[in-house]
């Protein structure tokens, strides 16, 4: 079976100018530097990793909202970059996003009702304004609002209200794909466990395929299917959760593990860290070979420096990018 999104090589580099007259670019970030994952159909995958690692972009850039500046996006075996904008606008029927600021990404001068009606209209999915408006409070309903609000603002609910908000919009159009751009990440602890409750729901009764981005490893633990650990603009390791959390293989998986803290103080007390030395260096001039190489504690001396690892299939079904035996073992 065909895999519902594929990533190959996928890089997206913003230019940077001189200040000068004549602002000649002098340089790149380089956000994202080339990912390659599958997503399939049904399947929730996490991508997870420190801040400023390119997580955001990577899922705006598969929905082609930044575009790649190399490689490919295919959803559904249909590449997307060859896509008009008309034929991109009708694929992305099919793919929606739910925001990290609920607030933020809510139009303040609208009302939910039109806010959630948007893609229904956009789309054209209702035949009439009644049958919009029974979509409308069926959305709401469905993601834990009361109908009775239609006609409120955002402004007159609290964070994880107008999180469920971007998820009813998210709905309207019936995708088969939703990127999830840390939506927890601004809600209060106890709101965070209803909305990856929701979620999971969702996922299971309408068969949707999530990109979950998150920087937290336990906030994906009861949602993803697989994970995927990302470091300055790069997948080190991919595998199912307890593959990656129960026994992560690549130095800077190991460390993002044993930063996680522990709910039981014993075994937080008894447990050894994994301190990474040095700061994360700017993906503006990345080292290079291995990104990882001048934090690693297991970097071999030459190759590390000057050879960039392939992201390859391990023993045990997980993919890692790592050019040390002991790791590959």
């Amino acid at each position: 079976m065909s895999p519902l999104l594929k990533v190959q090589n996928l890089k997206v580099h913003f230019p940077v100018y001189d200040t000068g007259f004549f602002r000649r670019q002098k340089g790149a970030v380089k956000a994202v530097d080339g990912l390659s994952f599958e997503l399939n159909k049904g399947e929730i995958l996490g991508l997870v990793g420190e801040s400023g690692c390119g997580k955001s972009t990577t899922g705006r850039s598969v929905l082609h909202l930044i575009p790649p500046t190399e490689g490919t996006v295919h959803f559904k075996g249909q590449e997307l970059g060859g896509l008009s904008k008309t034929e991109l606008r009708a694929m992305r029927k099919k793919m929606q996003i739910i925001f990290q600021d609920p607030y933020a990404s809510l139009n303040p001068r609208m009302t939910i009702g039109d806010i959630i009606a948007e893609p229904l209209l956009t789309h054209r999915l209702t035949q009439s304004g009644q049958a919009t408006q029974a979509r409308v409070q069926e959305l709401m309903r469905t993601c834990g609002l009361d109908p009775r609000f239609v006609r409120r603002y955002p402004h007159e609910f609290s964070g994880g209200q107008r999180q469920r908000i971007g998820i009813a919009r998210a709905l309207a159009s019936e995708p088969e794909l939703i990127v999830c751009d840390e939506p927890i990440s601004a809600l209060d602890v106890s709101i965070q466990a209803q909305i990856l409750n929701l979620l999971k729901d969702l996922a299971r009764e309408k068969q949707l395929s999530y990109l979950f981005i998150a920087h937290d490893l336990s906030a994906v633990r009861h949602l993803c299917d697989r994970i995927a650990v990302m470091y300055l603009g790069r997948i080190v390791e991919i595998g199912t959760y307890d593959q990656i959390c129960d026994a992560p293989q690549h130095p800077y998986t190991r460390a993002l593990v044993s930063a996680v803290p522990l709910p039981d103080p014993i075994a937080e007390r008894s447990r050894s860290r994994v301190v990474l030395t040095g700061e994360v260096p700017s993906p503006l001039d990345p080292p290079p070979g291995c990104h990882f190489h001048p934090r690693c504690p297991v970097a071999q001396e030459g190759r590390c420096s000057s050879e960039d690892p392939e992201l390859v299939d391990w023993a045990d079904g997980r993919m890692g990018a790592c050019h040390d035996p002991q790791t590959l073992g």
